[in-house]
């Protein structure tokens, strides 16, 4: 008998839908995150936070096809890792998708199946960035990605997912409140802890320079998570359609119920509130999108608006765990706990019929329909993922620290991009408050003549615009 020809096994529409869902993921972490990191910090930091988000994507995508999705979703090697190999030969990404050790074969390629687990690694790093804003050095972020990817999100990827010990024993993760989420929130305020908090000034005063590019960011995330919770049935079938309603159903309780608290304490709704919201909705929902009914849903959204809002509101201003650590955006709030709380809470609402379709071992109903074991369970997976994130993101760091600067200096940190990257967000020539030769260049007498004058307006000198006009720099950066 003749082997089946190249690409038989293909369902177009499964193929279209997964290709569409892992883009509308890529766009979360390109588009929307980029906004929503560049527009909530502090205008000196609008750079530095958005590059990070793209360096991480970068990164991540190469150090994937290498070794990453091997490590994640290889052969079974032991409990928690796959066998390392890289996914970069043309046999292997035109073979039909499997999922080995977890018994999954879609119908379509593997090079499909490799780009959407890919851009889920990327996102998950890329989140980990919102805890260390405004004062890591780029180096230290440039090698951290890559070790943080094999070291710590592979074995949480194949434990849950790839057909680990965790998966094995029946933990139900539908898209990664887990996997992606408790990960990012734990490495994130983990990584903060080790790093040293902002310099005071920035601290104490870190106010958004553009709200709008945050609700366009956050509108790009809620959207982009129909992708992100929709491709993971593996095809275009009933459960992902039933993962979509869900997951605009949470976010939209959610982000209703922290406009509500902000209310009731603060006397007006805030705009940075509801992006919480948002997120915090889309969180909770994402490790039981497809296992639980709809209105199990709001009561996730009204769980997850009200829950994070206290850590967040309350507990970060008196516990220490919370008080001491610099996390810039709340990471452990918005992804730690929402996605602790949704891990369990789908191991109380969970329905076997809805898990059944899911590929996985052994699905049974949540607490609510008698299920208590499936409870337990939730719990067990989520303390696996704190404790391992704790520690291995604990040596990564420790690591780093031994080879290079973990911080930019103070002196940096005074002004911020223009120190780490010799940019500036928003600085026109004529507009911004430095210009550095190196970059721009003279165009002639009357411009630099022109621009001593202004230096000397501010309280500078014009000897100080020498080799990118130090004194003028210092003096921008206190100014922002």
């Amino acid at each position: 008998m003749s082997a089946p020809p190249p690409g038989s096994f293909l369902d177009t529409g499964d193929n279209a839908w997964q290709l569409t869902s892992a883009t509308l993921v890529g766009l979360q972490t390109m588009v929307g995150l980029v906004m929503i990191y560049g527009g909530v910090v502090k205008k000196k930091w609008a750079i530095n936070s958005a590059f990070m988000v793209m360096y991480a994507y970068a990164a991540v995508m190469l150090v994937w096809v290498i070794c990453g999705y091997r490590f994640s979703f290889g052969k079974w090697l032991i409990p928690f890792w796959g066998r390392p190999g890289t996914t970069l030969g043309a046999g292997f990404e035109s073979t039909q998708a499997n999922l080995y050790a977890a018994y999954i074969t879609p119908a379509y390629g593997m090079a499909t199946m490799v780009f959407f687990q890919g851009v889920f690694a990327a996102i998950t790093v890329a989140l980990i960035a919102g805890a260390l804003l405004g004062r890591m050095s780029f180096l230290a972020w440039m090698l951290f990605v890559p070790l943080w990817l094999v070291c710590s999100y592979s074995v949480c990827a194949f434990s849950i997912w790839g057909g680990g010990f965790l998966y094995k024993w029946g933990v139900l993760d539908y898209s990664g409140g887990y996997v992606i989420h408790v990960s990012s929130g734990t490495a994130g305020h983990v990584a903060a802890a080790w790093l040293g908090p902002r310099l005071l000034r920035d601290r104490e005063r870190f106010p958004p320079n553009n709200v709008i590019f945050v609700m366009a960011g956050a509108g790009m995330l809620w959207l982009g998570w129909n992708g992100f919770n929709g491709g993971d049935p593996y095809s275009a079938n009933v459960d992902a359609g039933v993962a979509v309603l869900n997951t605009n159903i949470a976010a939209a309780t959610s982000m209703l119920v922290w406009i509500l608290l902000d209310y009731v304490f603060f006397g007006k709704p805030s705009v940075i509130g509801a992006v919480q919201g948002i997120i915090t909705g889309l969180v909770v929902i994402t490790p039981g999108a497809g296992f639980i009914p709809g209105w199990a849903a709001i009561v996730e959204g009204v769980c997850s608006g009200s829950v994070p809002w206290f850590t967040m509101m309350v507990l970060a201003r008196k516990v220490p765990l919370f008080k001491i650590v610099d996390d810039v955006l709340g990471v452990v709030h918005t992804h730690a706990v929402t996605g602790l709380l949704g891990g369990i809470l789908t191991g109380v609402f969970t329905l076997r019929d809805l898990a059944a379709s899911f590929p996985t071992f052994r699905p049974s109903n949540g607490l609510v329909q008698g299920g208590g074991g499936q409870f337990g369970k939730q719990i067990v997976g989520g303390l696996f993922v704190v404790g391992w994130n704790i520690v291995l993101t604990s040596l990564i760091m420790l690591f780093l620290k031994l080879i290079v600067p973990l911080r930019m200096s103070d002196a940096h940190l005074e002004i911020g991009d223009d120190a780490a990257h010799g940019e500036e967000a928003y600085a026109l020539w004529g507009e911004g408050m430095t210009y550095d030769e190196s970059q721009h260049g003279w165009s002639g007498p009357e411009e630099k003549s022109a621009h001593a004058e202004r230096v000397v307006k501010e309280g500078g000198s014009p000897e100080g615009m020498a080799a990118g006009g130090e004194h003028t720099r210092l003096k921008s950066a206190a100014m922002v």
